[in-house]
């Protein structure tokens, strides 16, 4: 009887040591592709900061050239000023949050565009050094951003899927592991822009 006892606990040991085991293994998987998630979100913020601190350098050289564009420069600043504003919790990168910040990136993206489209009128500002030289910082940083967005996108959906498979899907909902956001296309990139000649 003594022996059957004992036998009875060692299974039960042994069992709730696997048990613990497995889910200290799947708990620290968790974590880190969590901190993997927060990494690739930082370096994404990186990228946008980088453009960010290039855009007041690029305002002022073309504001030497295209001093009657002032409303096309004041929207630039302007909407640096709201997309730095926005920042977004890598502990809470919900869909709403991240297209917050998305649009606030986009809006900047297309003041951008506005204000290096205007410097076709100025050949002597498209012949300045400085100049060129930052628009090749600013077409590096954007295309930077783009490699950021795509291995943050690779990066939470590692986690999601790891997070909602069974049975970590059970641990996942105990632990507070929420699903992160993606990074989606902007509205209307679905649409070819048109060309006309």
């Amino acid at each position: 009887m003594k022996k059957n006892k004992v036998s009875t606990w060692v299974i039960v040991l042994a069992v709730v040591a696997v048990l613990f085991f497995w889910v200290k293994g799947v708990y620290n998987n968790m974590v880190t592709l969590d901190e993997e998630v927060q990494t690739a979100w930082s370096q994404v913020e990186n990228v946008y900061q980088r453009r960010a601190d290039l855009i007041p350098n690029l305002v002022n050289t073309v504001k030497g050239y295209a001093q009657h564009e002032s409303s096309t420069l004041e929207g630039v600043v302007s909407a640096r000023a709201k997309a730095t504003q926005i920042t977004v919790d890598p502990e809470n990168l919900t869909p709403e949050s991240l297209a917050k910040f998305q649009k606030a990136q986009g809006e900047l993206s297309s003041a951008l565009g506005k204000l290096l489209s205007i410097t076709e009128n100025y050949p002597d500002l498209k012949a300045n050094e400085n100049f060129l030289q930052l628009q090749a910082q600013l077409e590096g940083t954007e295309n930077r951003i783009t490699v950021e967005r795509q291995k943050f996108n690779e990066t939470a959906k590692g986690y999601n899927t790891t997070i909602r498979k069974f049975p970590n899907n059970i641990l996942a909902g105990m632990f507070g592991f929420d699903k992160k956001a993606y990074f989606e296309a902007e509205e209307g990139s679905e649409r070819a822009p048109e060309v006309v000649f």
